[in-house]
């Protein structure tokens, strides 16, 4: 004979009028929906931020290369020296205050950019071909371009020997390109100065600031770098890469941001109807 059947009384009702459990639950997802969507939409618009950004970069290029030429002299207006702009200067180069910056590749290949300054002179005079620097009222840092790694065994290239004076064309730069180092997130460790020497041949850097630069070997260095273009002889390649303008880039970025702000807003209000149905039904 089977057993009698056991009825269970329901629970009663819940009217205190707090919500269950699940509903919790799926107001804890609305307002995590709620955050992802505010950041992706912020993100989103700060790609389109860098786009303009990089808009406005790409117009001062434009800008400075529309202008004409720009001989450099000791006595140059510092106003004038507008990045990315042709200039020209004459005078006399120190090779005894070249320098290297290291971890600069070309197509894949390691190598060095080379660094010398060169002592300015008037663009209608001749420069005297046995300047020294003691005797240098001005100078720019000319960026003279790209050699190879030499093979093992050997720390630096040999340099062909540069002539007393020189015409060199290129353009400004603000400052000399940086590659990121650890020793930058150290207070006071991008001073190079006290350890910039010459005793012992070219040195050899990572990143070299003007200010660095000037303080080691005692020139008045005008405040821009010649980034040089111009042919002279002496086996350096000049393949320069302007800044990288990638409008399109960011402008991808952030439509993937807004296509995620808004797959997160439309989810958020799938949970918000059942949310609300869930209360109405407690």
């Amino acid at each position: 004979m089977a057993p009698p059947e056991v009825r269970r009384t329901p629970p009663a009702p819940d009217t205190t009028g707090t919500v269950p459990l699940r509903g919790w639950r799926l107001w804890l997802g609305a307002v995590l929906l709620l955050i992802v969507t505010a950041i992706t939409a912020s993100l989103g618009f700060w790609q389109l931020d860098r786009a303009d950004q990089k808009r406005s970069i790409q117009a001062d290029i434009d800008a400075a290369r529309a202008q004409p030429a720009l001989a450099l002299s000791p006595k140059i207006p510092a106003d004038e020296l507008v990045a990315w702009r042709q200039a020209w200067a004459r005078g006399a180069w120190q090779p005894g205050h070249t320098v290297f910056l290291d971890n600069r590749n070309h197509d894949g290949r390691p190598g060095f950019w080379v660094v010398t300054p060169l002592c300015l002179s008037s663009p209608d005079a001749q420069p005297e071909p046995d300047r020294q620097a003691a005797d240098c009222d001005r100078a720019i840092a000319v960026l003279r371009g790209w050699v190879a790694r030499p093979a093992p065994g050997q720390l630096l290239p040999e340099l062909a020997p540069l002539p007393a004076s020189q015409v060199v064309e290129g353009r400004l730069l603000e400052h000399l390109p940086r590659l990121y180092e650890l020793g930058t997130l150290v207070p006071g460790a991008s001073d190079t100065s006290a350890t910039l020497s010459w005793d012992d041949g070219a040195p050899l850097l990572q990143n070299l600031t003007l200010a660095d630069y000037a303080a080691a070997t005692g020139l008045v260095l005008l405040d821009a770098v010649l980034e040089q273009s111009s042919e002279t002889g002496d086996g350096l390649l000049r393949e320069w890469a302007g800044p990288p303008i990638d409008v399109d880039k960011h402008l991808g970025y952030a439509l993937q941001w807004f296509s995620f702000a808004a797959i997160a807003f439309i989810a958020l209000g799938v949970i918000l109807v059942k949310a609300i149905r869930n209360r109405q039904r407690g």
